[in-house]
């Protein structure tokens, strides 16, 4: 009763009904409506407009019930109005924080979910006591705003309140926490909870993974009590994600041993695993698995399929995707242009460049980057200078340093080394080690060790323990025979503490990867690889292979610099390729730096004497050996 005559008081005291914030009339119905307009009803958009809807309702004989609390809450709650609307909710005998929990979590998923925070705050001005409800709505509002600082507070409230044995909200806390980068007190949250369940490992795991801690990720999957597909699936893309593909296969198998079911997410990253490690067995299975399980629509695993074959060195079965696809984004468009470029096919993705622009799909930076790529491998130097003009002038486009460098890489493999110098000191930002990596690969294919030298000094300052660099400069010393520089090379690369990166190539067969490294003889058939060497070497000789000793770093004598060649990765992985696969299976073998020249010539020959083709997938692009040629067309 007493509220009812606060809130008729309050009524009375409006020094005009019809006005509101904007002095605007508002429209209410006639003494002789029977009752408000609905529309009336659910849109008034202020405390004053809400009090002259419930000043006719009392009118009309309406019950205040026909409101909308939502509404009401919404309207009242960040107003000098607060207290008239909890006098509502407590006339109509209503939960107050029932209503302002609605309203909550309105503003949590909402454009602006700071709303929430402001609520709860105004909540606690009127001592409104919240409640488990109230602090997961606004927990979800700081997990959308990265707000660590409100966060806190709201784990406070929930400590004082006694809900640390809730797990949903424990839950909400950790995975705040671990969203925000206090990583740290996620873990002691962690470990001091009473109560934990699936989820709670889910969130740590998912976490640690994003902040980059595979090992700490993996401690926690190994003492789990329990697994779900999310678990499995979190471990999987972590390893992808953290470079390490052959224990996100090895993961992925054990948990198909569980016999639980990959969902759409673990599909994805294990053919991201696969591709990596050009697994291209497993990839075909994952691939039947998805089309058995209704998955082909998911554009994202398409998208990931046709990286897959790509990087798998099977161009047909990618396009077989891609033409299937009911639609296509600019990333299929993308991966299928720069498949087709990593294969040696510029042409063909430049016709799908075509292609891609009559139906009206916009391309973007990773667009440009494999049509340049594509004119780089082909020597296209003319084409790639429109398309880089292309980027701005046709689509708005800003270069970004990676087109920069794929401009220098296109020039200087053409040999146009001093074009790519002043493109290079023109650039309208520092160039990086990319930059100068690639007018550095230029020189050592036209011997150019002048400006060799320069790049080096550059990327001595901006890269000094990338290897790769110093190894190259070593080559072109090694190429003059300046074998006294070579050596200053290797001090320099000692002073710095630069470790050479081991050349290696794996090979899959039946399921199975084998690595190999340069001499290797620790293989289980190191012995027959050798033997069956020495008798493909005697047929090499018969078609007029001469070693190509200029590649061996090394000042030793030439019969020594051929022992070495003999025994690089790549040809002991195509051996082994030779003896465990069938007669015409394709081999293919994935190498972690550029394929030597050595290895390039002997290959070319190799297919011809077995009739095979052969693939390698080297640091820069794929080789398809096939009937004496490559098709890199000797260009790369």
């Amino acid at each position: 009763m007493t509220h009812s005559l606060a809130i008729v008081s309050s009524i009375n005291s409006f020094s005009s009904p019809n006005i509101n914030k904007t002095n605007k009339p508002i429209h209410l119905p006639s003494p002789s409506t029977d009752a408000p307009r609905a529309d009336l009803l659910y849109n008034f958009k202020s405390p004053l407009e809400l009090k002259q809807v419930q000043a006719l309702l009392i009118k009309n004989g309406t019950p205040l019930s026909i409101l909308s609390l939502s509404r009401v809450a919404s309207v009242c709650a960040f107003t000098s109005s607060f207290p008239y609307a909890q006098q509502l909710f407590n006339c109509l005998n209503k939960p107050e924080i029932f209503v302002w929990n609605s309203c909550l979590r309105d503003f949590a998923e909402s454009n602006s979910p700071y709303d929430a925070v402001l609520l709860f705050y105004q909540l606690r001005k009127y001592d409104v006591l919240p409640d488990s409800f109230t602090c997961s709505f606004v927990l979800k509002a700081c997990v959308q705003l990265l707000d660590l600082f409100h966060g806190r507070i709201v784990h406070a409230y929930m400590e004082k309140l006694g809900l640390h044995s809730n797990v949903f909200l424990q839950n909400m806390v950790v995975h705040l926490y671990a969203s925000c980068g206090a990583i740290v007190d996620a873990t002691l949250l962690f470990d001091k909870m009473p109560r934990r369940d699936l989820v709670t490992w889910n969130i740590m795991i998912t976490q640690l993974v994003k902040n980059g801690d595979i090992e700490g990720a993996y401690k926690l999957f190994n003492q789990m009590p329990a697994r779900s597909v999310r678990s499995w699936t979190a471990m999987i893309a972590g390893f992808v994600q953290c470079g390490k593909p052959k224990e996100a296969i090895s993961l992925f198998m054990e948990m198909e041993n569980t016999g639980l079911q990959a969902n759409e997410v673990t599909v994805v990253a294990t053919l991201a695993a696969c591709a990596d490690l050009g697994v291209l067995d497993l990839g075909r299975r994952i691939h039947e698995y998805s089309k058995k399980n209704g998955f082909e629509r998911n554009i994202r695993i398409c998208n990931t399929l046709i990286d897959m074959y790509i990087k798998c060195g099977c161009l047909e079965d990618s396009r077989i995707v891609f033409e299937e696809m009911e639609e296509r984004t600019i990333v299929s468009w993308s991966a299928m242009i720069q498949g087709l470029s990593m294969h040696g096919l510029a042409e063909e993705a430049l016709e799908l460049f075509s292609d891609m622009i009559q139906t009206g799909t916009k391309p973007n930076g990773v667009t440009f980057i494999g049509l340049l790529h594509a004119c780089s491998h082909m020597g296209l130097v003319e084409k790639g200078r429109e398309f880089f003009a292309s980027m701005s002038k046709d689509y708005g486009i800003t270069p970004r340093i990676e087109h920069y460098g794929c401009m220098v890489d296109l020039l200087s493999r053409a040999g146009l080394l001093q074009e790519a110098h002043e493109f290079i000191k023109n650039m309208p930002m520092k160039p990086n080690g990319v930059v100068w990596g690639a007018l550095l690969g230029g020189c050592r294919v036209h011997k150019n060790i002048k400006l060799a030298e320069e790049a080096i000094i550059h990327l001595h300052q901006l890269d000094p323990l990338n290897d790769g660099y110093y190894v190259v400069l070593s080559n072109i010393y090694a190429d003059a025979q300046q074998w006294e520089n070579v050596a200053k090379v290797r001090k320099l690369m000692r002073e710095q503490g630069v470790k050479k990166t081991p050349g290696w190539s794996s090979i899959a067969v039946d399921g199975l990867v084998h690595e190999f490294v340069a001499g290797d003889d620790r293989h289980p058939q190191a012995a027959e690889i050798f033997k069956r060497w020495d008798i493909l070497l005697e047929q090499l000789r018969l078609k007029g292979y001469v070693p190509n000793t200029s590649v061996v770093l090394l000042d030793v004598e030439e019969t020594q610099k051929e022992k070495f060649l003999y025994r690089h990765s790549e040809k002991l992985a195509l051996v082994f390729g030779l003896m465990n696969t069938a007669a015409g299976e394709t081999i293919r073998i994935m190498k972690n730096l550029r394929i030597c020249e050595d290895c390039h010539a002997a290959f070319k020959l190799i297919s011809q004497i077995v009739n095979r083709k052969i693939l390698v997938r080297d640091r820069n692009r794929f080789h398809c050996f096939k009937n004496g040629s490559c098709s890199c067309r000797d260009y790369w």
